[in-house]
């Protein structure tokens, strides 16, 4: 069982950029696909970006692409999410998620460890 832990996340202006951190307990992190999600207010769920075991490969959610870039260090049991150009509708709780075993994925329910989110906030 992983536990992960969010950070990384404050107050920043639009345009600027901000890099998350999700922070592992599991020594073998790399047996964990891991996901980014966040719910801004007054949205549901998005996803953000996902990265494979390996970190060889990533997904990213239509609103951030081109502008998120997420990636791993299992050395260091963390995974990243480094935030470019961000926009106020940036603005929400990111939450890190592990998933055991299989593939990336975008859908929430496929994944089973939760961190408890670190809040981004993007002003002008």
């Amino acid at each position: 069982q992983v536990q992960v832990v969010e950070s990384g996340g404050g107050l920043v202006q639009v345009g600027g950029s901000l890099r998350l951190s999700c922070a592992a307990s599991e020594r073998s992190f790399s047996s964990y696909a891991v996901g980014w999600f966040r719910q801004g207010p007054g949205k549901s769920r998005e996803f953000v970006a996902a990265v494979s075991r390996s970190g060889a490969n990533t997904s990213y959610g239509d609103s951030v692409k081109g502008r998120f870039t997420i990636s791993r260090d299992n050395a260091k049991n963390t995974v990243y999410l480094l935030m470019d150009s961000l926009k106020p509708e940036d603005t929400a709780v990111y939450y890190c998620a592990a998933r055991v075993a299989g593939p990336i994925t975008s859908t929430s329910t496929m994944y089973n460890y939760w961190g408890q989110g670190t809040q981004v906030t993007v002003s002008s």
